[in-house]
C-alpha cells in the first residue's frame, strides 16, 4: 500500500530516485533515499509513531518540522530521533511502540482538575 505522491510539480518525479529498505518495527518497508523517515511511514500509512509518556496514547507526525518532537522514535539504537528530520537511508532499522521517559509530569494530578 501507498499513500504517496509520485509526481510533484514543484519536487520532480519520485520514479526517478533511488529506492532503500527498512524496517519498522520489525517490518520491512520501501522508501526512497534522502526523503525523511516521517514521509517515508505516510508513504506506507503508519501514523502512530510512539506512545504519551504518561499516558500511553498514541503520537505520531503533528508538525512536520522538527518543533513538537511528537515524532520521536529509535533509529539504528538512538532513541529521540525525530522522524521528520531523519532521512531515510538503505537499511534503517527504526523502533516505536514504547513511551519515552520524561520528567514532565501533568500538573492537573495535583490540582483536583
Amino acid at each position: 500500500m501507498t499513500e504517496r505522491i509520485i509526481n510533484h510539480p514543484i519536487l520532480g518525479d519520485l520514479i526517478k530516485k533511488e529506492k532503500v529498505t527498512f524496517t519498522f518495527d520489525d517490518h520491512e518497508f520501501e522508501g526512497y533515499k534522502g526523503e525523511s523517515l516521517a514521509a517515508a511511514l505516510l508513504a506506507q500509512g503508519i501514523r502512530t509513531l510512539r506512545l504519551h509518556e504518561e499516558t500511553g496514547q498514541p503520537r505520531g507526525i503533528y508538525c512536520n518540522i522538527g518543533h513538537c518532537f511528537e515524532c520521536r522514535v529509535n533509529v539504528n539504537g538512538l532513541e529521540g530521533e525525530r522522524a521528520c528530520l531523519t532521512p531515510l537511508s538503505d537499511g534503517m532499522v527504526v523502533k516505536s511502540g514504547q513511551t519515552l521517559p520524561t520528567t514532565v509530569r501533568d500538573w492537573r494530578k495535583n490540582h483536583g482538575q
